[in-house]
């Protein structure tokens, strides 16, 4: 199917199941990409933060990415994280995105070194020369630290480097500001929020879509939110987002005496993919700590609370 321009909708960041010996769990990723399809979501976008993709191996990666391709058969657009330290890595990523069967890439800035402005342009050119896919740039300085530089972006989007940008920022102020360039310098440039908490205000001002983890465990709810958001419905939207904050403390349910907030997030949506039956193991990739018994029983009470079990 061809790209669309400008991407829109919900498209969620897809689990990366595992087994309790760590490999992929092909079965589940199949189960998985299924549910969220028939749930009605827009595209899926696979080997980001919620996929574990800093925790595995390229082989891991080029699994599950294949996996999902083939199961998603050309009925949404699969996009592929190549999140690497720099553009050489990068570019390895993107020719096995590729070959698997990816509709678009999605990348960060280098990190690990520390880079310009001026490199991070000329590292999303490069990628996307080389790659030959769409390429959608990924802001997430809590991981990255850097700040993809609003003229950088506006830049690349008007010259056709970047199809799109996942803004995982949390600066709304910020991206409110982009929305608004955008408007006049790129009408076809799709921008995407990762702040599955805000979603509606988003919608609101403008993006085109969400990138939710929570997407994993209730895709239908993020559907139906932006489904009367673009039907005007602003209540209903906000009684959704309402809901899915709710549900969101299922990512806080493991002990933080015992566990980052990364661990505690991916354990709980795993868990919570568990208990609805989507995968067959909540493990997640070592070295994060798994959530308890405690933990697990939090999940399943937010889950009932939230009506999905």
């Amino acid at each position: 199917m061809p790209f669309p321009a400008p991407l829109r909708g919900v498209v969620p960041p897809v689990l990366t199941p595992l087994t309790p010996t760590g490999r992929v769990d092909t079965a589940s990723v199949r189960r998985l990409t299924e549910h969220l399809i028939g749930a009605g979501v827009h595209g899926l976008f696979l080997l980001g933060s919620s996929g574990e993709a800093a925790y595995l191996t390229d082989t891991q990666r080029l699994t599950a990415l294949e996996t999902a391709v083939d199961s998603a058969a050309g009925r949404v657009p699969v996009l592929a994280g190549v999140i690497e330290t720099t553009t050489a890595r990068v570019l390895d990523r993107a020719a096995d995105a590729a070959r698997a069967g990816a509709d678009a890439l999605v990348a960060t800035a280098p990190f690990y070194a520390r880079t310009h402005p001026v490199e991070i342009a000329d590292h999303f050119r490069r990628v996307r020369e080389g790659a030959g896919l769409p390429l959608f740039a990924y802001d997430i300085p809590v991981a990255v630290h850097t700040r993809l530089p609003r003229d950088v972006v506006l830049g690349l989007a008007a010259d056709g480097t970047l199809a799109g940008l996942k803004d995982s920022s949390g600066d709304e102020g910020g991206l409110r500001r982009l929305l608004i360039e955008l408007r006049r310098h790129a009408p076809d440039f799709s921008v995407l929020t990762g702040s599955e908490l805000t979603v509606d205000c988003a919608l609101l001002a403008g993006v085109d879509g969400v990138v939710p983890g929570l997407g994993n465990v209730d895709a239908r709810g993020y559907v139906r939110l932006y489904t009367a958001a673009r039907s005007g419905d602003w209540a209903a939207a906000k009684a959704e987002q309402d809901r899915l904050a709710a549900l969101f403390a299922l990512t806080e349910a493991g002990d933080p005496a015992l566990m980052g907030p990364g661990s505690a997030a991916l354990g709980g949506f795993k868990a919570a993919a568990h208990l609805l039956g989507l995968i067959d193991c909540a493990a997640t990739a070592a070295p994060q700590v798994p959530l308890d018994a405690t933990a697990v029983a939090r999940v399943r009470d937010l889950l009932t609370e939230a009506g999905l079990l």
